[in-house]
């Protein structure tokens, strides 16, 4: 059944669905980090979901010619650079804090796409980007972000990898509109994923853990999950969004994603303030802005 983006349940529904895929994604990579380094999580994540999508990417080989460069910085700036730094940074920081600082993707998305890309905006959506951006910084409070503390660096390794992603987005919607999603995700995959597979099985010890560390299997579970379904399968359905709707509506995705990053917090027994729930509904009334057109 082919599903109607012009339909606003459909587009909503997608959102959520991509939010609850992705905002359960960094307790996967987490999971995995227990086993595994930081560099061989992202090498992995981007192999197996190349590898997850080759019968679509050898197929539609010919779709590269005259879009090389659109597709290959899409699979730079959309999947691999924010892969390593997203893996990086949860070496130091918690899992629920990458959620919540990733939501700065749409703010990152509005300004390139106006700069860059001349991208038409109104009002409303400009306010529900502000309103949305309160909301998920309120819910880590301002001042953990303005005091460069102790893992401060490694919370500028997701802004920066937040701000790959607004790139990534920008150069879907202007660039390749006419490439269908799905040969948009698999063939930037195709074009950076191969040196990283290589990276990955000759230059560390990836292997070699899975054959001599005890639970190494178990991280190798997690990381799957990561990169077929958070991964593969799930910027196939983000990159159809995209086409179908705005790529502030797309991106918005990231300002729900905290909410669910904290829902596994509350699950693992963590306390939730009323205030964090003021900003959470927040970040919805943004969402709701951003969808808006006049």
């Amino acid at each position: 059944m082919k599903l109607d983006f012009s339909n606003k349940v459909v587009q909503w529904v997608t959102l959520i669905l991509l939010a609850l895929t992705w905002g359960s994604s960094f307790i996967l990579m987490k999971k995995g980090l227990i086993y595994f380094t930081s560099t061989e999580v992202a090498a992995y994540r981007m192999t197996i979901a190349m590898a997850v999508l080759l019968p679509i990417s050898l197929r539609n080989l010919s779709a590269i010619k005259g879009n090389f460069w659109p597709l290959f910085l899409t699979g730079l700036f959309g999947n691999a650079i924010p892969a390593f730094l997203f893996a990086i940074a949860q070496t130091e920081i918690p899992s629920a804090l990458s959620g919540i600082l990733n939501s700065l993707t749409s703010l990152f998305t509005l300004i390139i796409g106006v700069l860059v890309f001349r991208m038409q905006v109104y009002r409303l959506q400009v306010l529900g980007v502000f309103i949305a951006l309160v909301g998920a910084l309120g819910l880590i409070g301002f001042s953990n972000l303005l005091e460069f503390g102790p893992y401060g660096r490694y919370a500028l390794l997701v802004v920066v990898a937040s701000g790959c992603y607004g790139v990534g987005v920008n150069i879907i919607k202007s660039k390749l509109h006419e490439v269908r999603p799905t040969h948009i995700t698999s063939l930037s995959f195709l074009l950076v994923a191969p040196v990283l597979a290589v990276y990955l099985f000759t230059m560390t010890d990836f292997t070699q853990k899975l054959a001599t560390q005890p639970g190494s299997w178990l991280g190798l579970f997690y990381i799957s999950i990561l990169g077929i379904v958070g991964t593969a399968l799930a910027v196939v359905i983000f990159n159809r969004l995209i086409k179908e709707t705005t790529a502030v509506f797309a991106s918005s995705v990231t300002y729900l994603i905290p909410i669910v990053a904290l829902g596994w917090g509350l699950i693992d027994g963590e306390h939730m303030a009323w205030s964090q729930l003021v900003y959470m509904i927040a970040i919805l009334l943004g969402v709701f802005l951003i969808n808006k057109k006049r």
